[in-house]
């Protein structure tokens, strides 16, 4: 509910504050007063693009703030999904600047002309004779029989079972996808991990295999070497070990005769002793080696086989290739798994089929029940309000295909005349019969849903006398569930708002601005006998007037 509208430097309003309370408000005024300012204002706050050609001073800022109750209309989601603190009286703002840059503002948070968009739609809903093509849509026709049908929770329960269903088949189009790209690399992408299979890869190998790789390959120096080396130490004329155990034998003689010879005898002793050990190794080492031709050629020929596969895979040690070992069988195990995965997905999809099949079929139920109930209602209205032979044809067919809120075609024809063909609404309903549509429609709907505030914009046009009378009375109706705004030139319902506002032009130091205010009970009066016999107010105008006043307070 719109309870407060601010306007600040906007086309021809210098600056407005009103206060609106509920129920059925009337807005009057002669032509080119200002109306439609009202509602280029409240369309900026509903986030249509700024302009800075409807800026009054396009030195100042332009603001238009409008204060919304919110409580009844369960958008706290919305503000949770926006990041927005919610207030059951929240304030939408909306500033155009001097540099033609527009900002938008909700409780004081920056935001996107997307997200007024999305906010605006729920709080004010705005018709005139040119924005009535909504009630040709199949959406909306459906939106009004759903809420005859009280299928709201079998609807959100298909529309998330259709969110999955999307889920679940995109995702099996994309294992088939991975199916067939793998597929086509399978038998090589096998052939590669058969290869490093075989290999039998070890961490650390190549590094061994070289280490035996050195020794095998210079085996005959090595022994020529060691044999040099054990000859040199055990020789028995010129050994170094005989020679260094005769030296070690004369000093362990005088060691006695002074401190230093003692330290040397000692560090002799142990020279010796590492020697004679190193002697011992030598030995060990040179037994050990054997030339073995054979096992040399299987090593060069495992190293050949790890070179030959770094080169191939491009790397340069063996971990690289365990690792694209790893990666290889990770990917012939998924496209050997995939066909089991993907028929795993496909049963799921069959499953989440049938439930969507039982929902749409209880939605089917409801809506053929409220489908009959829908029309009668419409063309009794219609009736009313001057259509007497206005008829509708409409029709429920079950499809095969899972659309967005069933699965079913909804044919919704109209005939305005007895005898006349029948056809869709945007191909033979004029305007102004589309406008009594909307009105009915609308009228229905604030009985079963809680509807937005709804601006009606002049669509009474080409609307008299009792017919006058029976839209009059539906906008009441219709204002005891909501907040209804009427711009009108008709007395009739001028004289049915608990609240009537009055938009004209003054003109203040040779500046024309437009203002809106709230009427007395006697200027109410005045107002509409101008509304019934123009300018030159005659008492039988004024008569009529009060009658009218009188007959809606009662």
């Amino acid at each position: 509910m719109l309870r407060g509208l601010s306007i600040k430097n906007f086309a021809l309003i210098e600056e407005l504050q009103v206060a609106f309370d509920s129920g059925l408000i009337t807005i009057t005024g002669e032509t080119g007063a200002g109306k439609s300012l009202l509602l280029g204002a409240l369309g900026l706050l509903l986030g249509k693009r700024a302009d800075l050609s409807s800026v009054k001073d396009n030195t100042q800022k332009c603001v238009i703030e409008g204060v919304f109750d919110v409580k009844k209309y369960g958008l706290t989601s919305f503000f949770e999904e926006e990041a927005l603190d919610y207030e059951d009286q929240t304030i939408i703002r909306r500033e155009i600047l001097p540099s033609g840059k527009s900002r938008a503002f909700i409780n004081d948070t920056p935001v996107t002309l997307q997200s007024l968009v999305s906010l605006g739609t729920r709080l004010i809903d705005i018709h005139s004779q040119h924005q009535t093509l909504e009630v040709t849509t199949n959406d909306f026709q459906f939106e009004v029989l759903d809420a005859l049908a009280d299928a709201d929770r079998e609807i959100k329960s298909y529309k998330r079972g259709l969110e999955l269903l999307k889920q679940k088949q995109k995702e099996v189009d994309a294992l088939i996808t991975d199916q067939e790209n793998f597929t086509k690399e399978y038998d090589y992408n096998a052939f590669l991990l058969n290869e490093l299979e075989e290999a039998k890869l070890k961490p650390g190998e190549l590094q061994e295999l070289e280490a035996q790789y050195d020794q095998l390959n210079n085996i005959e120096e090595i022994q020529e070497r060691l044999s040099g080396s054990v000859a040199i130490m055990s020789s028995e004329e010129i050994g170094v070990s005989d020679q260094l155990n005769t030296i070690k034998n004369n000093l362990s003689k005088i060691e006695s005769y002074s401190g230093p010879l003692q330290e040397l005898s000692q560090r002799i002793q142990s020279v010796y002793i590492e020697l004679d050990d190193i002697s011992s190794s030598l030995h060990d080492e040179l037994e050990k080696l054997e030339a073995d031709p054979e096992k040399l050629e299987q090593i060069s020929q495992r190293l050949q086989l790890l070179h030959n596969l770094q080169v191939k895979h491009a790397v340069s040690d063996i971990e690289e290739l365990i690792v694209i070992a790893d990666t290889l069988r990770q990917k012939v195990s998924k496209t050997e798994s995939l066909s089991e995965d993907i028929e795993k997905l496909k049963n799921e999809i069959i499953t989440i089929q049938s439930q969507l099949d039982e929902v749409a079929e209880k939605i089917h139920k409801k809506r053929n029940k409220a489908l009959p109930l829908l029309i009668k209602e419409l063309e009794d209205i219609l009736k009313a309000l001057g259509m007497p032979n206005a008829t509708f044809q409409a029709s429920l067919e079950l499809q095969e295909k899972y659309l967005s809120n069933g699965k079913e075609v909804l044919t919704f024809l109209f005939s305005a005349n007895k005898g006349g063909a029948f056809g869709q609404l945007k191909k033979v309903a004029s305007g102004g019969e589309l406008s009594r549509i909307m009105i009915a429609i609308k009228s229905i709907l604030s009985r079963y849903t809680q509807l937005p505030t709804i601006i009606f914009d002049e669509i009474d046009t080409g609307v008299s006398g009792e017919v006058a009378h029976k839209m009059a009375d539906l906008m009441m109706n219709m204002s005891k569930n909501l907040q209804v705004f009427s711009i009108t030139h008709l007395p009739q319902i001028a004289a049915n708002g608990q609240n009537h506002y009055k938009v004209y032009k003054e003109d203040i130091q040779n500046t024309t601005i437009t203002q809106l205010k709230l009427l007395s009970d006697e200027e109410r009066i005045k107002e509409i006998a101008e509304m019934i016999g123009g300018k030159d107010i005659s008492d039988s105008a004024l008569t009529h007037a009060k009658s009218l006043l009188n007959s809606a307070s009662n």
